[in-house]
């Protein structure tokens, strides 16, 4: 009889572009694999988080089988554990150990596995010690029971990030093929440089996560006449499902109708005529849409973006006048018309640093960085608007403390609501911001348009790790 893998996998309950895990004999461990489908249900729901946490675990069953005498990981002990924090974080090749923060991940996961596993009755015990912690929060010293293994907290892990200026060449070198010295490579054979660029601009200016910024519909770009770019992030696609608002620099606004209304719309046309759209598998044909929901065909009720999740996302294609699919409502398209997945933008910003690297710049971007260069850069922005909305000079130099008291008040509050953090203390390591007005950020925006030309509306911390 033939065997049907796809049919297999289907009984068991996995789902397109579930991750999932085969042993060294290629046996399906149906309950290992059933804690990765139910990942979103404890708490970690982006795509990247569940990878994260597969190929962590992956990674421990493979030690396990090859290193300690072909143990599952079902059976898996302290002890075992210890050799495998000793294998990851002191391996004789340097290229091979992994960072601090690699192997948090690890015991994060592994973690995880367990609590579900004890409550899945599938271990009747804890296999690793845990200990009690105290640690400091913005309410005080708290007590955390946390996995023995864990490295012991060294103060907080130093935020990469670029000056603006430094962001500027790192996206023309690397993803736009310029020379450093501003005028254009005649060897550069890249494509796509405009679009890989807006998508940069689009990340360093709003805070996105590349999750967020990937998944983006068409409908849900603001209106170009509006003047302002706010985004309106739905619970579907954010991280824990918080639905949030961030805004953008006018000028990127302005370039992103330009990608939607000629490059990908050429693109679309392009593939719309040689039939792709029409063989698309099991596709949701969308017969209007707005920037807060969406019909679809045989569905009488409008089908909110805050329930659209990224799977569904990825099979939503508009139709046109004689109800023919007319293209995919994903807002990045790649050369075949589809939609981009997050791994295609990890590999263009590796290559891009691939190409400063040859000509002797030495940056190690990543979207995350751009994010974090977000959050260093609005907060010089906004510390700036609120010294001037005080009534105080910009010249005067302030000390930390007083910096810190002038934002007592709602400390935080500002730079937190616009990454999409749960918790105050996450964005302490920005230093904390302001109030909740959004007139200061659209402000601050306003600036930051204004002072390109600039390049820096104020000076980077010199002592920040870049």
């Amino acid at each position: 009889m033939d065997f049907d893998a796809r049919r297999v996998l289907q009984r068991a309950g996995v789902t397109e572009g579930q991750r999932f895990i085969l042993g060294p004999d290629g046996a399906y461990d149906v309950q290992l694999n059933r804690f990765f489908r139910e990942l979103p249900e404890w708490g970690v729901r982006s795509e990247n988080g569940i990878s994260g946490y597969s190929s962590d675990i992956m990674l421990v069953c493979r030690f396990l089988h090859e290193a300690r005498g072909g143990k599952s990981i079902w059976e898996i002990d302290g002890e075992d554990l210890r050799a495998y924090k000793h294998a990851r974080l002191e391996a004789l090749d340097p290229d091979d150990r992994i960072k601090e923060t690699t192997w948090a991940r690890t015991i994060a996961a592994l973690d995880k596995w367990v609590r579900w596993s004890l409550d899945a009755q599938l271990l009747s015990r804890e296999p690793f010690r845990y200990i009690d912690k105290t640690v400091m929060t913005s309410q005080g010293p708290k007590q955390m029971r946390v996995n023995a293994e864990s490295l012991p907290g060294p103060g907080r892990v130093p935020i990469t990030f670029l000056s603006y200026e430094d962001y500027l060449l790192w996206r023309d070198v690397g993803l736009r093929g310029f020379l450093p010295d501003g005028t254009r490579d005649p060897k550069w054979r890249g494509r796509n440089r405009d679009r890989n660029a807006l998508f940069a601009d689009l990340l360093v200016c709003t805070g996105m996560r590349l999750g967020e910024a990937s998944c983006l519909l068409v409908p849900e770009l603001p209106p170009l006449a509006q003047g302002r770019g706010d985004f309106h992030l739905s619970r579907a696609i954010t991280k824990r499902h918080v639905a949030r608002t961030v805004f953008s620099r006018r000028r990127v606004l302005r370039e992103l109708h330009h990608y939607l209304g000629f490059e990908r719309d050429e693109l679309v046309q392009r593939h719309q005529a040689t039939g792709v759209y029409a063989e698309w598998e099991q596709p949701w044909l969308v017969r209007r849409a707005n920037r807060q929901a969406l019909v679809v065909e045989g569905q009488r009720k409008a089908w909110p973006h805050s329930e659209i999740g990224m799977e569904d996302r990825l099979r939503l294609l508009s139709v046109n006048g004689r109800g023919l699919p007319s293209g995919p409502l994903w807002l990045w398209l790649g050369e075949d018309g589809r939609p981009l997945k997050s791994s295609t933008w990890q590999s263009a910003f590796r290559r891009a640093n691939e190409r400063c690297a040859a000509f002797g710049i030495d940056f190690d971007v990543h979207p995350h960085t751009l994010r974090h260069t977000f959050a260093v850069y609005m907060l010089g922005l906004l510390l700036r608007q609120t010294i001037r909305a005080m009534g105080m000079s910009e010249d005067r130099r302030f000390t930390l403390a007083q910096i810190k008291r002038m934002l007592i008040g709602n400390p935080m509050r500002k730079l937190q609501l616009l990454l999409g953090h749960a918790h105050e203390q996450t964005v302490y390591q920005y230093l904390d911001v302001l109030d909740e007005a959004q007139e200061i950020v659209l402000a601050a925006l306003a600036e930051w348009d204004e002072q390109e030309a600039g390049l820096d509306p104020f000076e980077m911390p010199a002592e920040a790790d870049r």
